[in-house]
Parts: C-alpha cells; sequence; structure tokens
C-alpha cells in the first residue's frame, strides 16, 4: 500500500462522535465497493449548487455507466437533517428558559414593588429631607440590582455544571463558552434593571406628607 496523502479529522453523522482512524482508497479497490452504497463529495463555488446535478450524474456515468447515482442532496440539507433533533430538543430547552426568565424578572419585580410598599414612610421621610425622586429611583434600582448579582452569582456554578450535563446536545459550540455564559448574565442582569424600573419610578413619585401620614 502506497500512502499519497494525510487528511484531517472528519464530522461524520452524528457530528458529536469523536473522529475514527480511516482509509480512503480508489473506488475500484475498495473491496466492499459493490456490497454498500458509497458518498461523493463535490465542492464547487458556483452560486447555484442545484445546477450541478446533472454535470455530477455526467462525470460519475462518464466512469462507470451502471452505477447508480441516487440521493442528491446539499451540504445544507445533510447538516439539517442530522441537527433536525437537537435543534428541536434545544428550541423546548430554550422555550422553558424563556419562561424562567420571565418568571425570575416578575420575581424581582415582586420582591421590589413589596419593599417598596414596606418603606413608604421611609421613602417619605427622605423625600421630606430633601432627597429628590431620582435620588429614591437610584436606591430602589440598586436594591433590585443587588439581588440580581446576587442571582448570577448562585446560578454561575450551577449554570457550568448543567451546561456539561447538556454538552451532548451542543454542535460547534463548547458548554462552557464565556461569550454564552456572559451574554446570559448580563440578561438576567438587565432584565432585573427593568423590573426594578417600574417600582423605582412609582417610589419617586409618592407624595411625602400622606407617606409620613401612613407611617
Amino acid at each position: 500500500m502506497t500512502i499519497v496523502g494525510v487528511v484531517g479529522d472528519v464530522a461524520e453523522e452524528p457530528l458529536d462522535r469523536a473522529a475514527r482512524p480511516t482509509i480512503y482508497v480508489p473506488f475500484e479497490q475498495e473491496i466492499l465497493a459493490f456490497k454498500r452504497w458509497s458518498a461523493l463529495v463535490v465542492r464547487s463555488a458556483a452560486t447555484d449548487p442545484r445546477a450541478l446535478a446533472a454535470s455530477i450524474k455526467k462525470a460519475v456515468w462518464a466512469a462507470d455507466p451502471l452505477l447508480p447515482v441516487t440521493r442528491l442532496r446539499w451540504m445544507e440539507e445533510g447538516l439539517a437533517g442530522s441537527l433536525a433533533q437537537r435543534r428541536f430538543t434545544l428550541l423546548v430547552l430554550a422555550l422553558f428558559a424563556g419562561a424562567a426568565l420571565v418568571l425570575a424578572g416578575v420575581g424581582v419585580y415582586g420582591v421590589v414593588a413589596y419593599s417598596v410598599a414596606q418603606r413608604t414612610h421611609e421613602i417619605g421621610v427622605r423625600m421630606a429631607l430633601g432627597a429628590g425622586g431620582r435620588s429614591v429611583q437610584r436606591m430602589v434600582v440598586v436594591q433590585g440590582a443587588r439581588l440580581a448579582l446576587l442571582a448570577v452569582a448562585l446560578g454561575a456554578p450551577a449554570s457550568l455544571g448543567l451546561a456539561r450535563v447538556l454538552g451532548s446536545l451542543l454542535y460547534g459550540v463548547a458548554p462552557t463558552d464565556v461569550a454564552t455564559h456572559a451574554a446570559t448574565s448580563a440578561a438576567i442582569f438587565a432584565l432585573a434593571l427593568l423590573a426594578s424600573w417600574l417600582p423605582a419610578w412609582r417610589a419617586s413619585r409618592i407624595d411625602p406628607m400622606i407617606a409620613l401620614r401612613a407611617g
């Protein structure tokens, strides 16, 4: 056997399967060539790959007129078929994650709003002593930001552990991808700030006299 070249690892279905030692030989030298199917991959710079179908068949039949050519498909279709189940699973998980994110935002809003209601008298005193509406808003938003930072600090280690479990569903992205985890943490923090804004705005609109009387 004469070795004419060495190629890099090739992804197979399933795409997360580790590359296996493989030997490529001419079709005519393949012992089981006529007992199983063979795949031919064609790379082209053509703008419309589908226009190559007739040319591919013509080239194959020129080498062997009796060789059937079936299941012509494009690389995008092959990848889509291989990743279809994963994409569906990840879509379902993304929907649940989105619902959890909304519930987290509602939870932050509820906690901050309850805290504002409990501190109405305190806020009235602050405003009576000269605190402005923006100062009160800042105080309430900072409270929500602290809750978000606490949630991120507690959830980050758990998310890293869960990401390793879900690593089998990912392709082309590492389960510990820093950018993904950073973007998720930033989204949670931004949602917490947004959820804190309405209670903060309401707190800044409190009438000091009414708040003092209520206390």
